[in-house]
């Protein structure tokens, strides 16, 4: 006997219905906005990105763990945490990798090579490790130096000076490499006043033998001003072609 209540089978279009789900309503493609604190934060590498480039040596050589200390994020101040006693810690090659990613331009390495450098020479004998590394440090410091970024050049100018401290008189034969690059940026007002500085600290650390005959050839010593100062502002003179002297 059958019911007086009859089911309608669905039909093929309400049988679809019921299995697919709604569709996406698209969404206009629109750019992120700049948030006002991206302004406040350092260049940071993005892990997850894809990389525009190939990495550099020091970017490689941090990504592989080559370097022994890693940034750890304060609520104040950002710190290294060494992986071993930075005493324990071979200078060479470590030291010139270091000096070689001041010359980065991106967080964390602008951070773990500027901090880990200065770190590494304030360590027990670091004066007798870093000496024979010399000939290796001078041109990547150079190199720095001549950067077009402003803070690679002052990480470098940084380094030079917490160099100089350390190995004192060692420096003084290298510094004729070094000091065009010092006197190209005299006459920027941003760096005038901390060059200074800087040329009066290798003066003060490379004692009376840095006024040697080879570093200051055609030079004057002028009473009022630095000697390496006024060997800078000579150099500067004559890569614009100038024959004169701030000591006539």
């Amino acid at each position: 006997m059958s019911s007086g209540v009859q089911i309608k089978p669905k039909t093929a279009v309400q049988k679809s219905k019921a299995s697919s789900p709604l569709p996406c309503s698209p969404e206009p493609a629109t750019k992120p906005q700049p948030k006002p604190s991206d302004k406040l934060n350092p260049k940071t590498i993005d892990p997850f990105g894809t990389p525009s480039r190939t990495p550099s040596a020091f970017a490689a050589i941090y990504a592989k763990g080559g370097i022994p200390c890693r940034l750890v994020h304060g609520s104040v101040k950002h710190r290294l945490k060494w992986e071993c006693l930075p005493e324990t810690v071979p200078f060479d090659p470590l030291l010139v990798t270091l000096a070689e990613g001041l010359r980065e331009t991106k967080h964390p390495y602008t951070f773990v090579s500027k901090e880990g450098f200065k770190e590494l020479l304030m360590v027990e004998g670091a004066a007798e490790k870093t000496i024979p590394l010399l000939p290796r440090l001078v041109p990547v410091l150079k190199a720095a130096l001549a950067h077009s970024d402003d803070e690679v050049f002052e990480r470098g100018l940084d380094a030079l000076v917490q160099l100089s401290a350390v190995v004192g008189l060692s420096l003084n034969d290298h510094l004729k490499h070094l000091l065009t690059n010092l006197s190209r940026r005299l006459m920027d007002k941003k760096f005038k006043e901390k060059i200074t500085v800087a040329l009066q600290k290798l003066e003060q650390y490379g004692g009376k033998h840095i006024n040697s005959r080879e570093l200051f050839l055609g030079t004057s010593v002028h009473p009022c001003g630095s000697l390496l100062m006024i060997f800078a502002w000579n150099i500067l003179l004559s890569l614009r072609g100038s024959s004169c002297s701030l000591s006539g």
